[in-house]
């Protein structure tokens, strides 16, 4: 991912989403490293469960995440916006997820005001699972 002018949304939507589609911890730290040469912070978060129990454990995990790997603060507005982002990605895979179970990963990313969250779950039983990605921004 090059970019010519300073990071905006898009971008940091996109960066969300390449997190959330790492394969590996390699990968994943791969990317992370790129994206902090573009002054984009990442983290990602692998999740799986039954859907509706674990929409707050997925918000909780995203906003731990956020502030461990140091994309938030301790400010409400921050977990808040990190808190949000997630919820909103979650509302664009309910209809497909409720009742079953998912499991993938979160992908987090931010620059400056612009903070992203991407969901990318596999959802249903074993090798019939169906794929869906979710993704959610705000400004903080």
């Amino acid at each position: 991912m090059t970019m010519q002018s300073a990071p905006g949304s898009r971008d940091v939507a996109r960066a969300a989403i390449e997190m959330s589609m790492s394969r590996s911890r390699e990968e994943e730290m791969q990317y992370k490293k790129a994206l902090l040469a573009q002054e984009i912070l990442s983290a990602a978060v692998d999740f799986g469960g039954e859907f509706v129990p674990s929409i707050v454990r997925i918000i909780e995990r995203t906003v731990i995440a956020s502030k461990r790997e140091g994309i938030i603060g301790e400010t409400h507005l921050e977990e808040g916006g990190v808190a949000g982002a997630a919820r909103e990605a979650l509302n664009q895979i309910t209809t497909k997820a409720l009742g079953m179970n998912v499991g993938g990963k979160i992908g987090i990313a931010r620059h400056k005001d612009h903070v992203a969250v991407a969901v990318y779950f596999g959802i249903g039983l074993g090798h019939l699972d169906e794929i869906c990605i979710g993704l959610g921004h705000r400004a903080i």
